[in-house]
């Protein structure tokens, strides 16, 4: 669910309202500096960045550490963020 919301949903509607809308412009400063580095790889790496390191976390603390809370709370965190931040994104998208 977390590669659902926060990897296809933002990255799609973060690209649609960086590349085809001329009034908005993205509000991270990482990620902005990433697309005026890099273009649309720099913005596509940093997400997959962020992605391995919360992959990375759960599999260290759930599985090496046996905690619970480490092996579940990095997906969980990225799937309610990648979900409060495409609905932004649409509703920007969609005003």
């Amino acid at each position: 669910m977390a590669l659902a919301t926060y990897g296809v949903g933002d990255v799609v509607t973060t690209i649609a309202i960086v590349y085809f809308v001329p009034t908005f412009t993205e509000a991270n400063p990482a990620i902005r500096l990433a697309i005026q580095s890099f273009g649309g790889g720099g913005f596509l790496g940093l997400k997959l960045l962020v992605i391995y390191c919360c992959l990375g976390l759960s599999i260290w603390g759930g599985v090496l550490e046996e905690d619970p809370l480490l092996y579940y709370g990095p997906p969980v965190l990225l799937t309610v963020l990648g979900l409060v931040v495409t609905g932004f994104n649409l509703t920007l998208l969609f005003s």
